[in-house]
């Protein structure tokens, strides 16, 4: 444990004094953290899944340029600045599923209920990871709660939990190997 927890915490804590040196808040800091973790499992995922796919010759997409949406936030008065906007978009699907699948870990873990297709009961080390994903996607986890254009989608929700639910039946069904 010692060696994994090394390899998380040197990491993050050399990104951050690096921050810190160049005079940036330890909240600009964090919101890079955020963004890096959700950008990988999102936009990151899909990119990749394009390029294999129009490498295929199985897709065609076209990038088209959209909208921005305005808002209050460029004049400063927006109370709700800096919030996520869902749609009903796949791109969210995945950060969903990831959120969903954490949160049962945390919830499994902290209720106590130990199932025996699950082995034993967490280690801390678990715990800690999945607290971190958690806080990581804390957007995705105020969106799930959300409403309107600042809470996922039923459809997004419903897909990310099959695929949350695969997921787990896949790591049940092959834990042995």
């Amino acid at each position: 444990m010692i060696v994994t927890a090394t390899l998380f915490i040197l990491p993050n804590l050399h990104s951050l004094i690096e921050y810190l040196q160049c005079r940036l808040s330890i909240r600009a800091w964090w919101n890079n953290q955020r963004m890096s973790r959700i950008t990988s499992a999102t936009a990151c995922l899909f990119g990749v899944l394009d390029v294999i796919l129009k490498h295929l010759g199985l897709s065609k997409t076209i990038f088209q340029i959209t909208r921005k949406d305005q808002s209050a936030a460029d004049s400063g008065t927006d109370v709700d600045a800096g919030r996520f906007t869902f749609d009903s978009s796949p791109i969210f699907v995945p950060a969903t599923a990831i959120v969903l699948v954490h949160m049962t870990a945390l919830v499994v873990g902290l209720l106590g209920v130990w199932l025996p297709v699950f082995g034993g009961p967490p280690g801390l080390g678990e715990m800690v990871c999945s607290t971190w994903v958690v806080l990581i996607f804390f957007p995705f986890v105020k969106g799930l709660f959300g409403k309107g254009s600042y809470g996922i989608p039923w459809s997004t929700v419903c897909k990310a939990a099959a695929l949350a639910f695969l997921f787990l039946n896949f790591c049940i069904r092959f834990r042995s190997f």
